[in-house]
């Protein structure tokens, strides 16, 4: 086994190069690769591996790279859930509140409209023939450290393309103009984008958007190609630092203080854009938009209007089942999935900025 090891050690060292790659977000793999889910599976009910499952919900993505759970937080719902939303001009509008001495008071009608909502199923199979794991269960290993075992780097290997998925999902709709009120939007050109800093005013810009929602948006989002420019901007430096500024830089705790938000979120994941065969073609997930939102999952348990949330039924699975059918010494069919719906549910609570630098 140890000829094995030897014969086989950049095999090794290069998928073990791929899994961290992936973590930083400098490599993505093929989308196209990731829709091929549920591909060849038998009817059996697929078994849950503790040992598995535990990887699959411990293993993220560094916070920088991957935001979608901060874009859209998640919240434990049914598999078919049902949420209502109320009309704005209902907590705006203040009828007649006098009453007189012997009459009724006024009676207001609450409506609203109930939504229905059903969470999806999202999953990836990894098949590990028996030869590969036996050979490494044989292979001599050190005291402590020493390579991960086939099935749980299998596990985390397909937990970043499932998470990798759902970015690609949160930022398409967090980006996303039909998302958002018509009042609630703006698509920068020429001039008025931030990337011409002699020009724009994207401070100006984002405290008047801010001010113009119904509800304050507490969450600013951000395409890393956005904030790259926007951190830079002399009037985001000057407003900062208290004095002008001939360059410089601020940290996103300093503009969200500025701003008076929560948080400042930057999206710097990449995706391989390129179908499978052509050469690779990464691409930022978050593109270069900016968008204001208000997101609170105590917001949404307490009724009151969110941006949205992500509906998840139960926990991220992961599990393995013998196959039979594959490799001459059988097979170990790896499988990690979850189940959840990206729901937007309160357009007024966001606004957009399409194309916000060049």
């Amino acid at each position: 086994m140890k000829n094995y090891f030897m014969e086989n050690r950049f095999s090794l060292m290069m998928v073990l190069g791929i899994l961290v790659a992936m973590a930083f977000g400098v490599m993505a793999p093929d989308h196209a690769a990731i829709a091929s889910v549920f591909v060849g599976l038998n009817t059996t009910a697929f078994p849950v591996n503790p040992q598995l499952t535990a990887i699959a919900i411990g293993y993220k993505n560094p916070d920088i790279a991957l935001i979608a759970d901060k874009a859209l937080p998640r919240f434990p719902t049914a598999k078919k859930f049902n949420f209502t939303v109320y009309s704005a001009e209902q907590g705006y509008t203040v009828p007649n509140t006098n009453v007189g001495r012997k009459s009724e008071p006024n009676v207001v009608d609450f409506g609203g409209t109930e939504m229905t909502g059903e969470v999806m199923d999202y999953g990836l199979d990894d098949v590990l023939p028996n030869d590969d794991i036996q050979a490494f269960e044989s292979m001599p290993k050190p005291a402590t450290g020493g390579p991960i075992d086939p099935q749980s780097l299998s596990a985390m290997m397909l937990t970043g393309l499932i998470e990798l998925d759902r970015e690609v999902r949160v930022a398409g709709t967090v980006f996303n103009a039909a998302n958002y009120a018509a009042a609630n939007q703006q698509t920068l050109a020429g001039t008025s984008q931030w990337s011409d800093y002699a020009n724009s005013n994207p401070l100006s810009a984002l405290l008047g958007a801010l001010d113009s929602t119904l509800i304050r948006p507490n969450k600013v989002i951000l395409g890393q190609q956005v904030w790259t420019i926007l951190r830079q901007h002399p009037k985001i430096v000057n407003a900062v630092f208290k004095t002008p500024q001939n360059s410089g830089s601020v940290p996103k705790e300093a503009l969200a203080e500025l701003l008076e938000v929560d948080e400042v979120i930057v999206g710097a994941g990449f995706i391989n854009t390129a179908r499978k065969g052509q050469a690779p073609n990464y691409q930022r997930v978050w593109g270069k938009h900016c968008s204001l939102i208000y997101s609170s999952l105590m917001a949404a348990q307490a009724a009151q209007p969110c941006f949205g949330f992500t509906a998840q039924w139960g926990t991220r699975i992961a599990g393995a089942v013998p196959d039979s059918k594959i490799g001459l010494r059988g097979s170990v069919r790896i499988r990690v999935g979850e189940s959840v719906k990206e729901v937007i549910s309160a357009p007024d609570a966001g606004y957009f900025f399409q194309n916000a630098v060049a």
